[in-house]
């Protein structure tokens, strides 16, 4: 497990270390260039006239160790640091050597179909996982981290104990960023992650592997591959879970069917705590979800309170369902809610309805 130590920050501003911060985990996780402090370092640099913040920008993030071993992708940090040349001239500051050496360095780098992201823990660490560029391939969208992953993940970082000490059946784990933070942050005994692509699972070895998981136990970590048309209710009391987790799986009609049905089973086995943490792209499809609930004599209610945003991820307009890609949601529907811009992230707790038995 990488340590994303930050550097010594010799300012008198308080304001410029949390900037500093801010850039760090913004940059590692690859989000949108929008989402970065601008408008304070514009000020800062026509205030001061000088390079020194943008060296310190640059010291945490492209010349960070962690950036030399997990590097973001080409084109991102290509455009990343064009745009801190292009914030440094207008401002008319002195050229910065180290800035244009760089860009050079990643200009003679050729473009990749994968990359890393890396994203900070409160503890320090960083969560590090190779995923690639483009926001489908191979014939799935799970090679990617989505925003509602994230969610499930500084939600979990907020309430650990209800991990802590226990079995934990993640459902579609993608590239495994909310369960790798979870056994690195929540102490729980065991850990599956399943999902049912076997290119999606081959990734998911590897970052569990990259992240030091296979070395440590606790937790017990394993991978399944589970398709929810044929699990049976066999496979379900085996695994024994007490917490099922589910990030972004509510995004298609048809498998919304299967996810309900899959709940229903894992509910006839046991009374684990079951999680369910979505994107609300179109809202129909996700109407039709709490309605295919509560037909099968399953209860959810929205989980509110407060969540730390550790770090955003901008969620691109070519998602999943691209006849909803323009559409933009009130982000106020529910207490608990994403900084994203463009969407609602909607967390359900779902329970069986005990009239139904």
């Amino acid at each position: 497990m990488e340590s994303l130590k930050r550097p010594n920050f010799d300012f008198k501003n308080d304001n410029n270390s949390a900037i500093l911060r801010n850039f760090q985990t913004t940059f590692f996780a690859m989000s949108r260039l929008a989402s970065f402090p601008w408008t304070y370092v514009e000020k800062q640099l026509e205030c001061n006239k000088s390079a020194d913040l943008i060296s310190e920008i640059l010291k945490c993030t492209c010349l960070h160790p962690l950036c030399q071993k997990f590097p973001p992708s080409v084109q991102f940090r290509r455009m990343f640091l064009m745009e801190l040349i292009r914030r440094l001239e207008a401002a008319g500051c002195d050229p910065l050597d180290e800035l244009y050496d760089a860009l050079a360095a990643v200009v003679g780098t050729e473009d990749t179909t994968e990359c890393y992201k890396s994203y900070l823990l409160p503890s320090g660490d960083a969560v590090s996982l190779l995923e690639n560029v483009a926001l489908i391939s191979d014939g799935t969208t799970g090679l990617v981290t989505w925003e509602a992953a994230l969610y499930l993940a500084e939600w979990a970082l907020d309430h650990q104990q209800t991990f802590t000490n226990r079995t934990v059946l993640e459902l579609g784990s993608g590239v495994g960023l909310t369960g790798i933070t979870i056994c690195r942050s929540c102490r729980p005994s065991r850990y599956i992650f399943s999902d049912c692509h076997s290119g999606v699972l081959q990734r998911l070895r590897s970052n569990v592997k990259l992240n030091g998981l296979m070395e440590e136990t606790p937790p017990l970590v394993s991978m399944e591959e589970l398709d929810w048309t044929a699990v049976t209710e066999e496979q379900i009391k085996q695994m024994e879970a007490d917490v099922v987790l589910a990030a972004d799986v509510v995004y298609d009609p048809d498998i919304v069917r299967s996810l309900v049905e899959l709940l229903s089973a894992i509910l006839r086995c046991s009374r684990p705590d079951i999680i369910i943490c979505s994107t609300v792209r179109n809202q129909e499809t996700y109407s039709s979800f709490k309605q295919q609930l509560e037909k099968a004599g399953i209860q959810h209610r929205v989980i509110t309170g407060a969540v730390k945003r550790y770090v955003s991820i901008q969620p691109s307009l070519s998602n999943r369902n691209n006849s909803t890609a323009h559409q933009s949601c009130t982000i106020k529907k529910y207490l608990q809610i994403s900084k994203s811009p463009l969407y609602i992230q909607a967390l359900l707790k779902i329970y069986q309805n005990e009239k139904s038995n």
